[in-house]
């Protein structure tokens, strides 16, 4: 017979939040989230959340920062990271405030994540040309990315 844990109080509940704040950033759904799957009561869970944003140790504008960071060092496009983004329970306001797709950092970006898989040179017929475009569609970047990079008539 298992026997059921006591439910976690609010000095607890914050205990457990400063942790895994403490390891990493975490958007506040994330968070709320947690603390319900430890056992924790909505309200203590969401008075919790509402402390460490006044105190300003909670932020989803300071996680959003830290995750896009992350993901673009590994190689990711905006269309990946913007999903990620949505499935940690950031609104999609914020996120259209951090990420812009348009933007021509992502050209670097995904030059850099070809050359690292294929190599300098760009594709040298249809095939080779569909294989790096889905690759980099998996990566995350938009369809104009990649037209952009392997088409050699689009290059400046």
């Amino acid at each position: 017979m298992r026997q059921e844990a006591p439910e976690i109080d609010l000095p607890r509940a914050r205990q457990l939040a400063l942790g895994w704040l403490a390891r990493r950033e975490h958007s506040r759904r994330e968070i709320y989230n947690k603390m319900l799957k430890k056992g924790c009561a909505e309200a203590i869970a969401a008075e919790v959340v509402r402390q460490l944003e006044t105190e300003r140790l909670l932020s989803d504008d300071r996680f959003m920062e830290s995750l896009i960071r992350a993901r673009r060092n590994r190689g990711y496009g905006p269309l990946r990271i913007q999903k990620e983004l949505q499935e940690k329970g950031v609104a999609p306001e914020a996120i259209a405030n951090w990420l812009d797709a348009a933007s021509r950092d992502w050209i670097d970006d995904i030059r850099r994540v070809q050359r690292k898989k294929f190599g300098a040179r760009l594709p040298r017929n249809y095939t080779e040309r569909a294989r790096q475009a889905r690759f980099l569609q998996y990566r995350g970047f938009t369809y104009d990315q990649i037209q952009q990079l392997l088409d050699p008539r689009g290059q400046d």
